[in-house]
């Protein structure tokens, strides 16, 4: 942090200086989420590998439930790198947990298969997607918090959105280098050892994204650091300590996995999911759904920023709010009529459709959990929110898919995803507020003018002032 004595920076030098951090930031971004989803953009071709089963629904529902174990260690790496993050600083959390997300990408280019070492190899998988689970765990929470607390006040929802830009991005990588090997190898290299390629990419990424954020700069002061290493006095909690969060944030706590729910289970339903539900449900081949899913992911990511500098006229809570009524009231016709169609271009207007709704929840999510805490506890109260709901709810989204997929009662399915977005829309609308003042106003300037500000914004530290 800069010392008392500093002379101001100009505002365009401090957009400069967000961009700058913004970019080295959201790169680490992009390579962890890339990674991640690597392995269900290509488990139709590997699970032949690691899964006896010669059913391939059978053997798609056993690759999803290993990738939903990679949820269950997320509030494990929040609860890790947020505290790591809020004691240590930003830039050692992110460094990290890149560095995690390497190693398990290079350890699945060469791992051996069944036919080599027999069970080990499906014992190894999961112990790498559980390694990469704690990995994404962390860099969720961090990085949000992180590219928050370095955005200029005025255009937090503008900068923030770029979280999701390449998270998504990360995605739609996947689904291109996909695209470039189903076009120039043949099917069976592809299933044989061309699936092992994706992720030697993402290792490599991973290990230039790990020398990029060497000069980030850190947006924790080092008064907080010094107090994490301080004495703990009685009565009162460390910097990203669990007991500072259950005794004097929980509230925040319960209102971010609120939050988190519904749009969770939307995000991963029109992203991930789908382009399975295509495959198995609609009929429609895996070329033209990998070609549907890049344009619609494309289009998606380039609306982010969009919604964001929306919600940095208009608020947050206009934004989630119109994700949740649309949600409820779509998700219905859109998931059915795409369920009974076979025409790629229908599919991609339906695909696009919901896309369209679930982007008032993921441009700005990360900066309304980040509004939600102080810097003292922010990294580990956003990572463990969004890690709780994200195990319990969005991890579980591909695995409840395909197990009602395989029993034939996909329509439930669509109540699922309409219920937990409901019940996100209840927290937007109750415990949201709009316009009011946040934690990141009190330390790095308000985003809103303040005319005929009272001092009641400041008394309330337990509702999220969005």
């Amino acid at each position: 942090m800069s010392s008392q004595h500093t002379k101001p920076l100009s505002e365009a030098a401090q957009t400069r200086k967000a961009v700058g951090n913004i970019l080295k930031g959201s790169a680490g971004n992009l390579v962890e989420w890339y990674d991640l989803y690597t392995y269900t953009v290509f488990a139709a071709y590997f699970q032949s590998h690691f899964f006896n089963s010669k059913d391939d629904l059978q053997a798609g529902l056993e690759a999803m439930a290993v990738f939903s174990t990679s949820f269950l260690m997320r509030p494990l790496g929040a609860w890790f790198f947020g505290r790591y993050a809020d004691r240590k600083g930003r830039k050692a959390a992110l460094t990290l947990s890149v560095t995690l997300m390497s190693a398990g990408s290079f350890a699945t280019a060469i791992l051996p298969t069944q036919e080599v070492i027999g069970i080990w190899a499906l014992i190894l998988l999961v112990a790498i997607r559980v390694l990469q689970g704690f990995s994404v765990g962390g860099e969720y929470g961090t990085s949000a918090t992180y590219m928050s607390e370095a955005a200029t006040s005025k255009r937090r929802g503008f900068f923030s959105s770029f979280q999701y830009v390449t998270l998504i991005g990360g995605q739609m990588l996947a689904l291109l280098v996909l695209v470039i090997l189903q076009n120039s190898l043949p099917k069976a290299d592809l299933t044989e050892w061309g699936w092992r390629i994706p992720f030697a990419i993402g290792g490599v990424a991973a290990l230039v994204v790990l020398w990029m954020r060497r000069s980030m700069e850190e947006t924790v002061s080092v008064e907080q650091v010094e107090a994490a290493k301080a004495p703990v006095v009685a009565g009162a909690g460390r910097p990203g300590s669990m007991k500072l969060l259950l005794t004097q944030h929980w509230r925040p706590l319960l209102i971010c996995i609120g939050v988190t729910l519904g749009g969770t289970v939307a995000f991963y339903t029109y992203t991930n999911f789908i382009l399975k539900f295509m495959n198995d449900t609609s009929g429609i081949a895996k070329t033209d759904t990998s070609v549907i899913n890049f344009w619609a992911l494309f289009i998606f990511m380039l609306l982010q920023p969009v919604y964001g500098m929306i919600s940095d006229k208009v608020g947050r809570k206009p934004l989630l709010v119109w994700f949740g009524i649309t949600g409820v009231l779509f998700t219905w016709p859109l998931l059915s009529t795409l369920a009974g169609t076979k025409d790629p271009f229908i599919a991609f207007l339906l695909m696009m459709g919901g896309l369209l709704i679930v982007g008032g929840y993921t441009s700005i999510n990360a900066l309304v959990k980040a509004e939600l805490f102080p810097a003292s506890i922010r990294a580990l109260g956003v990572g463990l929110g969004y890690a709780i709901a994200n195990s319990l709810f969005g991890g579980t989204v591909p695995l409840v898919g395909a197990a009602l997929q395989k029993v034939g009662h996909v329509d439930l399915f669509f109540t699922y995803v309409t219920v937990a977005i409901g019940l996100s829309l209840l927290v937007y609308i109750f415990a949201l507020r709009n316009k009011k003042v946040t934690h990141l106003d009190r330390e790095q300037g308000d985003a809103w003018s303040r005319e005929g500000k009272t001092d009641d914004g400041d008394k309330d530290e337990d509702l999220v002032n969005v």
